[in-house]
């Protein structure tokens, strides 16, 4: 073998190696920090509750001679707390079985980062994994956030955003968490 051949292949290995290392590092960080949300939608999400438009497109709202007569009041802005509407999310199985969070309109989210507001230590939890939020008839819905080991409500696998119902089970992993009023 001639010792330019010899030192393409060194080189080739060399490439091969080094690329290697790099899918390496990026299934770890993406591991470690989650798949990247896109805050476009969560923004639209949340100008649309409160009634503005995101910059550059025109506010939606009802047109002339649409929706709102003389003597029907305007629609509120945030979604207002209806009566029997759940008012804490409870884990009933897992390492966390017992833990409560009051729902007072925020987004929820679960996962093994510790910026989640419930943080999950289960093998089976993706850094980032479901979020349950109200949407703007004030249900709230839940929504996987592409796990690995998907989010299952009452036994079914969630593929869209999904309305929540009080007592109907979420799993995710060995946690089990439900709304309750």
């Amino acid at each position: 073998m001639s010792e330019l051949t010899l030192t393409v292949m060194r080189l080739g290995f060399l490439a091969v190696l080094w690329l290697f290392v790099i899918v390496a590092v990026q299934v770890i960080r993406s591991d470690l920090f989650g798949t990247k949300i896109n805050p476009r939608s969560s923004r639209r999400a949340a100008t649309a509750q409160a009634g503005t438009a995101p910059p550059g497109r025109p506010a939606q709202g009802p047109g002339p001679g649409q929706g709102q007569g003389q003597g029907q009041p305007a629609a509120p802005a945030q979604p207002s707390r209806r009566r029997g509407a759940p008012t804490q999310l409870v884990v009933v199985q897992g390492s966390l079985a017992g833990t409560t969070v009051a729902l007072q309109g925020q987004t929820i989210t679960l996962g093994r980062a510790h910026d989640s507001t419930i943080v999950l230590d289960d093998d089976y939890a993706s850094s980032r994994h479901a979020r349950i939020y109200p949407d703007q008839t004030g249900q709230w819905t839940v929504e996987d956030l592409g796990s690995t080991n998907g989010t299952y409500l009452d036994r079914q696998r969630l593929t869209t955003p999904t309305p929540l119902q009080p007592g109907v089970p979420i799993r995710i992993g060995r946690t089990v968490i439900e709304l309750r009023k």
